[in-house]
């Protein structure tokens, strides 16, 4: 992996990590885009926060604002940097796989 899709990954982590973050992101999945305003009449966070929470994850490449109607901006949903950071796991999970198959033979052998 290089080094960009790890800093990808790392900031997808990282804005994962908040419950409000992911609240946030489900219901961007849920109801499509959605400006500030209407994300926080569906949540139980202020619209400051919503808009604190978005920027974080406009940061990690989450969301992307869209210009609308009357200067209203849209967020909506974007997946390749989780397809960045499923790969990352995946490729960690395939480190782990082998060594941890080679230990269950191993103990498996000796008891």
């Amino acid at each position: 992996m290089s080094a960009d899709q790890e800093a990808t990954a790392e900031l997808v982590f990282a804005a994962l990590a908040d419950p409000t973050r992911r609240g946030v992101l489900s219901a961007l999945a849920q109801s499509g885009p959605a400006t500030v305003t209407d994300l926080a009449g569906r949540l139980p966070i202020s619209r400051q926060a919503v808009a604190k929470h978005l920027a974080l994850l406009a940061e990690a490449g989450l969301v992307a604002p869209v210009p609308g109607e009357r200067r209203r901006i849209r967020y909506h949903l974007r997946s390749a940097p989780m397809r960045v950071a499923q790969r990352y796991l995946a490729a960690l999970a395939r480190d782990w796989d082998d060594p941890l198959d080679a230990l269950k033979a191993h103990l498996d052998s000796t008891t």
